[in-house]
């Protein structure tokens, strides 16, 4: 054998460079190489509507959109908008402020008010809801100092009584059998809505930073809204994770010649029969309806 011992070291070259060869020639996928991939952007199918577009993924970043006006109809100057909602083809609208805090319910065509009721003095309206109990479908208004969330039967606007609750109140909204309820942080508190028992709270995060003065809030099928208050600003929110999945440019709803004390976006409501979003500040003399699309 010892004869054939010279070719040992050729075939040994010869080895290693074909094995060499063949690695180059055929490169195999997860040593190291680049390997081409199809990733569904969940934001890339628009949809005329509310939302705007659809919910994005969690690797994603926040939808910027923006509003569109759809119609204009006349608000109440003198309504220092805190809450607002849409029920039955009619709007119900909670103000603020001691000594003008109000409960209406109006017609959004004629701007007719046809139910109103004020608060005391003492206390500071702030966001509205509307639940079902055990005594019917009722509305709860926050106050704003007072930890008291007032119930009122939807009909009649008669006292049904009320809960009590920690830290302040902004806005208030159902959405998936419970209700959020902002306190002007970047936190929102879940509440049971029968007995409004805190069921847990979290954080709203923008890209990972939590956002501060959250105000008004309002359901939609695509998450909840929610302005920021002294902002021409609407965040998108996922009601699960608290992440904020849109960002919505508000400000061309605002008149020219700059703002005023007390004139910012305040007032939310969601028009399922349209998909379209009905939106309105303290002190506004326009309420507007509108659509939401890709900025």
């Amino acid at each position: 054998m010892t004869r054939w011992l010279w070719l040992l070291p050729v075939a040994v070259a010869l080895a290693v460079w074909f094995g060499t060869s063949g690695n180059l020639a055929r490169p195999t996928p997860g040593a190291g190489t680049p390997v081409a991939a199809t990733v569904r952007d969940p934001e890339s199918t628009p949809a005329r509507g509310a939302s705007g577009e659809g919910p994005a993924s969690a690797a994603t970043a926040p939808a910027r959109l923006r509003v569109s006006v759809v119609a204009r109809y006349a608000h109440d100057p003198g309504a220092f908008t805190q809450g607002l909602l849409w029920h039955g083809g009619k709007l119900y609208e909670s103000t603020g402020q001691y000594g003008e805090s109000r409960l209406r319910r109006w017609d959004l065509e004629s701007g007719e008010v046809e139910q109103e009721i004020s608060l005391e003095p003492s206390l500071f309206g702030e966001g509205l809801a509307l639940v079902d109990s055990d005594s019917g479908r009722e509305l709860i208004w926050l106050t704003w100092k007072a930890g008291r969330a007032l119930r009122f039967d939807l009909g009649d606007f008669a006292s049904l009584g009320e809960f009590s609750y920690e830290s302040e109140g902004w806005g208030l909204t159902l959405c998936h059998g419970e209700l959020y309820r902002s306190d002007g942080t970047a936190t929102l508190w879940r509440h049971d809505p029968e007995t409004f028992a805190v069921r847990g709270r979290f954080q709203v995060l923008l890209e990972g930073v939590p956002v501060e003065l959250l105000n008004e809030l309002e359901c939609t099928p695509r998450g909840i809204l929610a302005n920021v208050l002294y902002r021409d600003q609407i965040l998108r929110i996922d009601p699960r994770s608290g992440r904020v999945t849109a960002t919505i440019d508000a400000g061309g709803l605002r008149a020219p010649g700059g703002r005023v004390a007390f004139e910012v976006l305040n007032g939310i409501a969601y028009r399922p029969e349209t998909d379209t979003v009905l939106l309105t500040g303290k002190y506004w003399p326009w309420l507007f309806e509108v659509v939401l699309e890709k900025g």
